[in-house]
């Protein structure tokens, strides 16, 4: 299965999400972790995405005559290179995604001690006119924000927070790229 396929899936990205910053964690604490989706559900997809190499086992150990295997999520697997997909694969990521984004939403706002507010939950849209440079300096300013948190890891004072920066020219008519 290739890396599209794989991370396509919106159960299989939730389990990504639920991997990343270093943390290491059994299928049976991913279960809980997603308790909307059934065990065996989780299971499968755990398989499927330590078989195409986007999770590793770190080790394992014998419970109750079973195997417990313990992964890691391989973040330089974990992603699909957009320069390479065609516009029937961009629509196919772009769906998993906004599936995904509404499952840990549904999922985030479903727990009693959700607090938006408090949270600094926030989900704004904005309509920008740039020029190709000005679009460029706009990308480069977002990652020179966002990638250094990238390999923060999951420490006791920090929470888990999902970002979702999505961009794309707007069609308008012919007149829209003026």
């Amino acid at each position: 299965m290739d890396s599209l396929e794989l991370l396509t899936h919106p159960v299989r990205l939730r389990i990504v999400h639920a991997m990343s910053g270093g943390r290491i964690h059994t299928t049976a604490q991913l279960s809980a972790m997603l308790p909307e989706v059934s065990k065996a559900t989780v299971y499968r997809h755990v398989d499927l995405l330590a078989s195409g190499g986007v999770l590793e086992v770190v080790d394992e150990r014998r419970v109750r005559g079973a195997v417990e295997r313990r992964y890691r999520l391989r973040r330089e697997r974990a992603s699909i290179d957009g320069t390479t997909v065609t516009p029937t694969d961009h629509r196919q990521i772009f769906v998993a995604a906004m599936a995904t984004l509404l499952a840990e939403f549904d999922a985030y706002i479903a727990d009693d001690r959700a607090d938006p507010v408090d949270d600094l939950v926030g989900y704004r849209q904005h309509s920008l006119w740039l020029d190709p440079d000005e679009l460029a300096q706009l990308i480069t300013g977002l990652r020179a924000a966002i990638a250094p948190q990238f390999d923060n890891a999951a420490t006791p004072g920090r929470s888990e927070y999902l970002l979702s920066p999505i961009l794309f020219p707007l069609n308008r008519g012919p007149e829209a790229k003026a």
